[in-house]
Parts: structure tokens; C-alpha cells; sequence
């Protein structure tokens, strides 16, 4: 009897070298648990973290036949805002539980069903034996799994409580680089790696995800490197 070969296991990279040069797997496992959490509690980071979720599922969901679920307790979400990040509302299937066991419950179902481009939940509690299973779920169904950890109190973070999540990130707003004219400048965010498997934590300050989902290195870090390798070029 010949066995069954399991399909490739994909990576989808965030496209900027800063980030994919520090990932183990050199972009997101397609096939794994993800976890993001707002810096605080803050309104604006809050905002900052489902809009980075927003944008990193848009990316997943490119295809233009391709759907995904959004599993929420209280459903808060802004179509509007998500389409500016790269995530289209069509695209979207929402799901609402009354409690984050009925959440992760969803979660689980719609991952192992594998039809999916990705899954979002939202909880407040989620212990090992739940973040084991979302993984595991993630893996047999070849999708992946973007858990946001929502704040339970002002003080904790979210993310010290053990996972088994392959990446964990924590974002935060920064203050938005002025411009030359009056106006509002593109959203800046403190990205922050907090735990990934088989590699390091970093952190960085990026520009917002734009219309395709797509972060940026805020003009001036990117003027710096690109002077960097102007000069490492003519010292070779």
C-alpha cells in the first residue's frame, strides 16, 4: 500500500526583507498557529493589532474564489477599515459564540474542514490544551490560524501565558511621521516578535499595512539602509 503524501507545506513572507530575514521560515507557516495581542489595552491598540491581523489575512486570502472566518464574542469589527488594509468584507465569514470556548470550538472546526484561506478568532482565554489543539487543527487542515489574544485586564499582557503558537506578536501604535503639508501621515506601529520557533525575538517600527496588506519600513529607516548598502557596495 503506498502512503499518502501530505502537500508542501507553505510559507507566505510579509515581502520585506527586515521581517522574513528574521523568521525562522522566512515568512508565516501556512499551516500553523499564530497569535497577536495589542501592546495595552488602549483603544488605539487595539485598533492597531485587528489591523494587523486584518492585513496579514488579507494576504492569505488573495485568491479571488478564496473565503475565511472571523470568530468573535462581540462582533466590533469596521468593514471599511479592513478593506484599507487589504482584507475585502466580501471575502469574509462571520461567526459569533457566546463564550471564547464556542469561539475556539468554531475555530477548530473550520481549520480541520481545510477549505478555508485562513481562520481569525478573537478570545480572552485560551490555555495550552486550546492552542494545542488549534495547531494541530491548523496542520491537518492545512490552514492557517490568526488568534487574537484580547486584553483581560489593563495591567496583563496576553502572551505570558504559555502557547503552543509557532509566532507570537504584540503591536502598538507610534506616533506617524510628520509630513510636509498639513494632514494626517500613514499609521506607524511597533511590531514586536515576541516568541517564534527556532528563532529570535525582534522588534520593529513599521509604517502601517497598506491597500494590499503590505507593512513598510517608515522613509527614513528605509533611506538609512538603503545608504547602508550604497556604502557596504563601495567598501567591497
Amino acid at each position: 500500500m503506498q502512503a499518502s503524501v501530505r502537500p508542501t507545506v507553505r510559507r507566505f513572507p510579509f515581502d520585506l526583507p527586515e521581517i522574513d530575514g528574521q523568521l525562522a521560515d522566512a515568512g508565516l507557516d501556512s499551516s500553523g498557529l499564530h497569535e497577536v495581542a495589542a501592546a495595552t489595552a488602549s483603544l488605539n491598540d487595539d485598533a492597531a493589532a485587528t489591523l494587523f491581523l486584518a492585513g496579514v489575512a488579507g494576504r492569505f486570502a488573495t485568491h479571488p474564489n478564496s473565503t475565511m472566518l472571523w470568530a468573535v464574542t462581540a462582533f466590533d469589527l469596521y468593514a471599511p477599515g479592513l478593506e484599507q488594509v487589504g482584507l475585502n468584507p466580501g471575502k469574509v465569514l462571520y461567526g459569533q459564540g457566546r463564550k471564547d470556548a464556542e469561539v475556539l470550538a468554531m475555530a477548530e472546526d473550520a481549520l480541520r474542514d481545510g477549505s478555508l484561506a485562513c481562520v481569525v478568532a478573537e478570545v480572552k482565554a485560551a490555555d495550552m490544551t486550546a492552542t494545542r489543539r488549534l495547531q494541530l487543527a491548523a496542520s491537518d487542515g492545512q490552514t492557517p490560524m490568526l488568534l487574537y489574544r484580547r486584553h483581560r485586564s489593563r495591567e496583563g499582557c496576553p502572551l505570558r501565558t504559555p502557547s503552543s503558537a509557532m509566532t507570537r506578536w504584540r503591536i502598538g501604535c507610534l506616533a506617524s511621521e510628520r509630513l510636509p503639508w498639513p494632514g494626517v501621515g500613514r499609521a506607524r506601529w511597533q511590531v514586536e516578535l515576541v516568541r517564534q520557533r527556532n528563532g529570535n525575538p525582534f522588534t520593529l517600527e513599521l509604517e502601517a499595512c497598506d491597500a494590499e496588506g503590505r507593512l513598510a519600513l517608515p522613509a527614513s529607516a528605509a533611506d538609512r539602509a538603503a545608504a547602508q548598502e550604497r556604502a557596504a557596495s563601495h567598501a567591497a
